[in-house]
């Protein structure tokens, strides 16, 4: 079994105030020590995804390898970390209630 770390980077949802750029470096710093890093982002943005935020109060959209659009900060971690991240690693709010609201819609949760 790996012994995994955890390095949470928060600041509430004001942007530009460089979580973004803290996670990538401490990531692309890890990675050039030689640990196996990934990063995930969590948004409490309602919205499903990034692609139907405003772009002049949330910044620019960035769409991963699998057409996922996201928080330009994934754009960031995989430059900063020279690796291609899934849309997995990117969740909103919004994003998590929608799969329970389909779950719940497909009778997952047996009444």
């Amino acid at each position: 079994m790996s012994n995994r770390k955890y390095i949470f980077v928060m600041g509430g949802v004001m942007s530009g105030v460089g979580k973004g750029i803290t996670t990538s470096s401490i990531g692309a710093i890890l990675k050039a020590r030689g640990y196996d890093v990934t990063a995930i982002k969590i948004d409490p943005y309602i919205n499903v995804d990034a692609g139907t935020m405003n772009p002049t109060e949330h910044g620019e959209v960035f769409v991963l390898d699998d057409g996922y659009e996201c928080d330009q900060d994934m754009g960031n971690y995989e430059r900063f970390m020279e690796t291609t991240l899934p849309s997995m690693n990117y969740m909103t709010t919004g994003s998590v209630y929608q799969a329970v609201i389909n779950k719940e819609r497909n009778l997952e949760y047996q009444g």
